[in-house]
């Protein structure tokens, strides 16, 4: 009879271990297992920095809870995204995105589309700054306009993936310059530290990037700063604003996350719950404040909607610009 009673509970005992196994990797509503968070570019630029610091505050908002960054750099976040779109129904991964993105899917005519993840939140925006190394020969925006309208092909603009925000505003600019935006000479790279490193190396002219990225290295004194995508001057940053300058340019870059298409409304709430959850923490409000983030946290269907409309007006920005090929 002993053994018996010892064999059900051992039993009993093998079933709760499995049952709780399925739930913690489950890609259901649990909401328990590891939460991955994809940033679909290198490791140093923006989607990058957004990642951890969101893993930070994530571990803040939830300690129980295992969180993992990892990155999946090239074509704008669309080799990402197409990867996302293989990992349907799956409540346990985010993915980090934004205006890049949202360029690069046309740019690169990607099959995969925004349409096929789950809106989650968006998280933050940010204003767009145009440097040159410390040795430079241009001291403002007006020598870089000279120098531009002189021979575009010269000033040669490194920043992120193709038809993202940093190739969108060097278009932009060189419209209110007086200069094709089809003859920028624009040299892509996968992440923000890649173009660092070109503007430290002097092999490049100018660089545009999110302030975030950028900032310490103007405060440093390794870059300078030629202006800013804001309306109006930025505390703690000694830059002019592009319309200050002379070109009537205003731009900002936005960040968030979106899931895997398919997710069943309970997971879908799982993770916004947890996003909304990070976002109040001061960890996160922390780094807002600290990397000249603006915080513009929208979830559920405003964040839908607006995603739809961004889609819509890039789509126009990138065809009056010329930078689809």
């Amino acid at each position: 009879m002993r053994l018996r009673i010892l064999a059900a509970l051992a039993a009993i005992s093998l079933a709760a271990l499995t049952g709780c196994g399925e739930n913690t990797t489950s890609g259901g509503g649990g909401g328990t297992g590891t939460l991955r968070i994809m940033a679909p570019a290198s490791p140093g630029g923006g989607w990058d920095q957004t990642s951890r610091v969101a893993e930070q505050a994530l571990k803040a908002a939830d300690p129980n809870r295992k969180y993992e960054v990892y990155n999946v750099p090239g074509a704008g976040g669309t080799i990402g995204l197409a990867q996302l779109a293989g990992e349907k129904g799956n409540g346990n991964l985010l993915m980090t995105m934004g205006l890049v993105m949202v360029g690069a899917i046309e740019q690169n005519k990607s099959k995969v589309t925004l349409s096929d993840t789950t809106p989650i939140a968006k998280l933050t925006e940010e204003y767009e700054i145009v440097v040159v190394p410390a040795e430079s020969p241009l001291k403002s925006l007006s020598d870089l306009v000279t120098t531009w309208k002189a021979d575009p092909a010269k000033v040669s603009v490194a920043g992120g993936s193709a038809g993202g925000t940093d190739h969108i505003v060097a278009g932009l600019m060189a419209k209110a310059a007086g200069v094709d935006p089809k003859q920028v000479n624009y040299i892509a790279h996968s992440g923000g530290g890649e173009a660092l490193n070109a503007l430290l190396g002097n092999k490049v002219t100018i660089g545009i990037s999110g302030v975030g990225e950028f900032a310490e290295h103007v405060k440093s004194g390794k870059l300078r700063a030629l202006g800013v995508t804001s309306g109006q001057r930025l505390a703690d940053l000694d830059a002019p604003t592009l319309k200050e300058g002379g070109l009537d340019v205003e731009l900002a870059n936005w960040r968030g996350f979106v899931a895997p298409g398919g997710l069943d409304d309970a997971a879908k709430k799982s993770l916004t719950d947890l996003v909304t959850k990070m976002h109040d923490t001061q960890v996160w409000k922390d780094a807002v404040a600290k990397n000249g983030w603006i915080d513009s946290f929208q979830t559920g269907q405003q964040f839908a909607d607006y995603l739809n409309s961004e889609q819509a007006r890039v789509k126009g920005i990138i065809a009056e610009m010329g930078l689809v090929s």
